[in-house]
């Protein structure tokens, strides 16, 4: 590596593995053996990925979250006893943070193979109502704190030399808006998110890293649960069309799962919507 690896600069003298998978590469859509990041993962989407990737044989799972886990979180540790499921508090719009996190995943299992950076929020109301305040948080958790988990997970794989796997979070938002919750502040920070996709995608290619992003539509989370009970819900999946329920986290997991996988070496720069057909959208 060149001087200045340990900063994720790469000098024009460097010389990297190929990228091709390896004359005994296993093509099954299996995690056996890796150990994934997600942010955000002690509840909700973030904690159904966990529990797909476990299902799916990953070796362990690192949870970077500001909050405390509370019980679902210990719920699934026991469900898979011989897992490594751990908690590192991390401000994911902080470098040094993030930062840190990785550098301890690596020094506690001894190697690093998948970020999800899911870690996000959400504010619905008319876009007159929102303060540049409100705006401005959105914009910092969403975007900047998405950039700086997946260039951070990017230097980490540049320097041990992993032909690792980013996988965002966005949204359908960020391809329409939502009529049933208008946000868009929101909306926006998702369209960044997906876009950043393609082009980190192209510029890391080379090192054998993969971006990837995953648009949800509703999934059934502490966040959401107003959304069914809506007097005219009914109404709106009638017309609508598509599968007339929210989705649950777990869900999701399997398109995570194969994207995080060895299976999708050649899967690179795409967004995956996951809205059932139109739902609410």
């Amino acid at each position: 590596m060149g001087s200045n690896a340990a900063n994720g600069d790469v000098a024009a003298e460097d010389n990297y593995p190929s990228t091709l998978p390896l004359a005994n590469h296993n093509f099954q859509v299996s995690l056996a053996g890796k150990v994934i990041a997600i942010t955000g993962a002690n509840q909700g989407i973030g904690l159904g990925i966990a529990e797909v990737c476990f299902a799916n044989d990953a070796a362990a799972v690192y949870s970077l979250d500001i909050s405390q886990p509370g019980e679902p979180f210990a719920e699934l540790a026991k469900k898979y006893p011989g897992k490594t499921f751990k908690y590192i508090e991390t401000d994911v719009t902080s470098e040094k943070s993030v930062e840190a996190a990785l550098d301890s995943i690596y020094e506690q299992s001894g190697r690093f193979d998948g970020l999800v950076a899911n870690a996000g929020a959400t504010k619905h109301q008319p876009a007159l109502e929102f303060s540049m305040e409100q705006v401005e948080k959105l914009f910092r958790l969403n975007v900047f704190g998405a950039w700086i988990c997946a260039t951070a997970a990017a230097r980490k794989f540049i320097a041990t030399k992993t032909k690792g796997s980013i996988v965002f979070t966005a949204s359908m938002t960020s391809y329409r808006p939502n009529r049933a919750a208008p946000s868009a502040p929101y909306g926006a920070t998702k369209a960044a998110v997906r876009n950043m996709t393609h082009t980190l995608a192209m510029e890391w290619s080379q090192y054998g890293i993969r971006v990837n992003s995953i648009s949800p539509g509703f999934v059934k989370t502490a966040l959401t649960y107003y959304v069914e009970t809506s007097p005219d819900w009914d109404t709106k999946m009638k017309y609508y069309g598509g599968m007339p329920r929210l989705a649950l986290p777990q869900e999701l997991g399997g398109a995570y799962v194969y994207l995080l996988s060895d299976t999708a070496t050649y899967t690179t720069g795409i967004d995956i919507p996951i809205a059932g057909i139109v739902g609410a959208w």
